[in-house]
């Protein structure tokens, strides 16, 4: 049995050492223990050369064999490692880095030859070179480690610094995680030079480091002084002061330990020399990467959002079938934001209303958001103009006669998605996908009024459609698995991360998101300080506040489904605590934002406040701890989902945190509303479902039975289970 080949090759041609990245164990390059030692026996192997006949290597090109550079750090083994690891992290950070060091000290001109997505860790490797050119291309460059609660850790954050400045490379590189595309990336500063063509690399690598045979890092040079100058420099040390307040305003006071680290190390490290500046990166590297904050995120934002993207939830075996022309049935802003995004998408769209004016306002509001995209910049006029007339207005249901797929965005009522599913499916392509965008009606339902009921399907779009990146997918009782191939497929046309769940009213995410609000209120109907409860949410991680995002989707919304579930169970209408808040708003006028006024007032030309009058209404004195208040909002959502997990209404635990995260705001640091759940952390250090159980049973001890541990929560509880 022969040897694998190593990671990273290296090979000497005419006068060129190649480090070529190419593990024979993956079909991506991580920094996984074969790569850290090829790297080892690389840069050995140039030096030893070099020592052997300094004549003999003039430069060092690093390229990939992939179709990737290198897709960053090992986060399978990252993920196992705990506290207890630190130090051996630690070890195997510095090791790395120390052999990246070496190699752009090495004497020789070091180019990063890119030709494919370098990320994270990746791009690391490319920082230690003295020019990175790329390729130009859709792929991503860059330092996204931010958005997995990591920072960079391969040197990201010290070389950055060093070449931007302090200010640029947090702003414009660190604390957003953004990905760059090539011509971006070089806009950005980062790379330094974009070729048209693969054939273009190589030979643009050898002019540069023939034109650059004392090529150093700026760093290294004698004369080198920080861009912007550094923490001692009385212009930046004027401005210091403001960057965390800027940051805690940015995160609205959530707990994000990664953005807090980036800041702190890319300060301290300016203030001290390179190689102390790397250890107190790393430093911050291993207390995030021991952390369960990045556990929790990690699992979500990768592994999570991997499994979706690569189709698990999609019926195998089902060839695909792009939609190509798409009637939308209803021209409001939900209707007319589907058409915008499928036109965007290249999908010829019929977009019908009950009147020519109304279509024709819907086709006006998808040109408004077009407008905008040219106003920034990232649309041609040209590009608009084709975008838009791809869009047809009409109240003509014969205009629907080629569509392929459906999709009804009419108001919530049964028979009136009836008759409209069932004349759109009498003019539409046999067999054309028939999707209702229906917050909480059961498809099933809905099904029963069209011909062929295994064409209907649920879709469910977020608002605003063109902002919010999910889509729910809701399988009927009838609904075949070609119905559920080709609506995964048409939200992957639009761009959308799509989850699918089983049928039941309310679904997944309009009862998950119903919890929190209705929690909310009710702590507001319990005497509790509104402002508190909006505060709460913030410091716990939730991108929107709960009291205003009830006024946004209106306080007669959920009064009315309470009524009609009620209805449906042949009950006299009955107001649960929560709803007995909103039944007093309601009836003094205050049904939301769309009627000028909710919990919150809505001042004309001015920021939106919380309405005085509730203290008057329900008080606002009673003493709870705030932590009580934003475990109430988050738990109320995860035993939610719970249920719905125990209900079968959930198909996967990814669904789950993803649409959590995605489509109802979910602290997005929790990782999800399942992992929350699995990866809980108590106040004493405690960890997991037992520690998440223990404390939903003091939460309801001390507010309310509909705070109890969900049967399946007791049980994993006892037997050391997860809902992974």
């Amino acid at each position: 049995m022969t040897d694998l080949a190593p990671a990273v090759r290296f090979d000497l041609d005419d006068g060129i050492a190649h480090l070529v990245l190419d593990d024979p164990t993956q079909s991506a390059n991580t920094m996984n223990p074969a790569f850290r030692s090829a790297l080892t026996a690389a840069v050995d192997a140039v030096a030893d050369q070099i020592a052997a006949d300094p004549t003999s290597v003039r430069g060092v090109v690093i390229s990939s064999a992939k179709k990737t550079f290198f897709a960053g750090g090992d986060l399978v083994a990252l993920m196992a490692t705990g506290p207890s690891g630190a130090a051996a992290l630690f070890a195997e950070v510095e090791g790395i880095k120390a052999d990246l060091r070496r190699l752009e000290t090495i004497g020789r001109p070091v180019v990063a030859a890119i030709a494919g997505a370098a990320l994270g860790g990746g791009f690391e490797i490319a920082l230690a070179t003295h020019h990175r050119i790329a390729v130009d291309g859709r792929y991503d460059l860059g330092l996204p480690e931010v958005t997995l609660g990591l920072l960079p850790g391969g040197g990201g954050v010290t070389r950055t610094v060093r070449m931007l400045g302090l200010q640029q490379a947090l702003t414009g590189v660190l604390l957003e995680g953004r990905r760059f595309r090539p011509a971006q990336a070089r806009e950005a500063g980062i790379i330094d030079e974009v070729v048209s063509s693969r054939d273009d690399l190589l030979p643009a690598a050898i002019a540069w480091i023939d034109a650059h045979p004392d090529a150093a890092q700026p760093w290294d040079r004698p004369d080198y002084r920080m861009p912007g100058g550094t923490p001692k420099t009385p212009a930046l040390a004027a401005m210091l002061p403001a960057f965390p307040a800027t940051l805690r305003a940015k995160l609205k006071g959530a707990r994000y330990r990664a953005p807090r680290a980036i800041l702190a190390a890319a300060v301290e490290g300016a203030q001290v020399d390179l190689e102390t500046a790397s250890r107190i990166e790393s430093r911050y590297f291993v207390s995030l990467a021991t952390g369960q904050q990045f556990r929790n995120m990690t699992q979500a934002f990768f592994f999570d959002m991997q499994a979706i993207g690569s189709g698990a939830s999609r019926p195998a075996g089902i060839p695909p079938r792009p939609v190509t022309r798409l009637a939308v049935l209803g021209a409001g802003m939900m209707g007319a934001g589907i058409a915008f995004s499928a036109a965007r998408a290249g999908i010829g769209v019929v977009l019908k209303d009950v009147t020519p004016e109304a279509a024709a306002r819907g086709r006006a509001h998808a040109e408004t958001l077009l407008d905008g995209l040219v106003a920034k910049g990232r649309l041609s006029a040209e590009q608009r103009d084709e975008t838009l007339a791809r869009i047809t207005p009409t109240a003509d249901v014969a205009d629907l006669a080629g569509c392929d797929a459906v999709v009804e965005a009419v108001f919530e009522s049964v028979e009136l998605k009836h008759r409209v599913l069932a004349e759109a499916e009498a003019s539409v392509l046999p067999g054309a996908l028939l999707g209702s965008n229906t917050s909480t009606l059961p498809i099933s339902v809905l099904s029963e009024g069209v011909e062929n009921p295994a064409d209907v399907i649920g879709i469910h779009f977020f608002s605003p459609v063109d902002k919010m990146p999910l889509i729910e997918i809701i399988v009927g009782e009838q609904t075949s698995d070609a119905a559920l191939a080709r609506a995964f497929d048409l939200a992957v046309q639009l761009r959308k991360t799509p989850i699918v769940v089983n049928d039941r009213r309310g679904f997944f995410t309009s009862r998950v998101f119903g919890s929190l609000v209705m929690e909310a209120a009710r702590m507001v109907g319990e005497g509790i300080d509104p402002v508190a409860i909006e505060r709460a949410a913030s410091l716990a991680g939730f991108p929107g506040q709960p009291l205003a995002m009830l006024d946004e989707v209106s306080l007669e919304l959920p009064q009315k489904i309470e009524k009609e579930a009620q209805r449906l169970a042949g009950a006299a209408y009955e107001s649960s605590p929560a709803m007995q808040v909103l039944d007093e708003l309601i009836a003094l006028g205050r049904c939301g934002k769309a009627a000028g006024a909710g919990f919150y007032e809505y001042p004309e030309g001015g920021r939106k406040v919380l309405w005085p009058g509730l203290s008057d209404l329900f008080g606002g004195d009673v003493d709870v701890p705030l932590a009580d208040i934003e475990d109430r909002l988050t738990f109320a959502m995860s035993n939610e989902t719970i249920r719905v997990w125990e209900e079968g209404v959930l198909r996967t635990v990814p669904d789950a945190n993803i649409g959590s995260i995605l489509g109802i705001g979910f602290p997005p640091l929790l990782g999800g509303a399942l992992q929350h759940v699995d990866g809980y952390e108590a106040a004493d250090g405690t960890l997991g479902v037992a520690a998440y159980a223990r404390r939903t049973r003091e939460l309801a001890d001390r507010y309310g039975d509909h705070l109890a541990p969900p049967t399946s929560l007791i049980e994993k509880a006892k037997t050391g289970a997860t809902y992974r």
